[in-house]
């Protein structure tokens, strides 16, 4: 219950349920859970969560980031990426740290940042 009266306070979740499709780009500061397909940018000071019949094509800039569905995008993300068994992953990325499952699938190159998180551009910090 205490985090998701956090939640609120930075900017709520958001879902794009399963069926959606979205195109055009996503800025926000709270969490976001995509379950349908989105086409464009999306750009969070929070996590981004992936589900199983999610599919994300462009770009992801983000705290961190978890996958259990597709996408093919070019990830920043200042904290972890994790992959999921089911994750299917395609593009270029770079993170603070990863974690991938036996049975995930990425292509692409990753370039590991060790050094604190910094905030994304154009997005408002609490």
């Amino acid at each position: 219950m205490p985090k998701h009266l956090e939640q609120e306070e930075i900017g709520g979740i958001n879902i794009i349920a399963a069926g959606t499709i979205l195109t055009g780009d996503i800025v926000s500061t709270g969490d976001c859970r995509i379950d349908g397909t989105v086409k464009g940018i999306i750009t969070s000071n929070a996590k981004i969560f992936i589900g199983k019949s999610g599919l994300v094509e462009g770009k992801i800039q983000c705290h961190s980031i978890e996958i259990e569905g597709n996408a093919k995008t070019e990830i920043t993300a200042t904290e972890i990426l994790i992959l999921k068994a089911t994750a299917v992953l395609t593009g270029n990325i770079r993170i603070s740290k990863i974690s991938i499952e036996p049975g995930a699938n990425f292509v692409g190159n990753c370039t590991m940042q060790n050094q604190a998180p910094t905030p994304i551009p154009g997005i408002e910090n609490e």
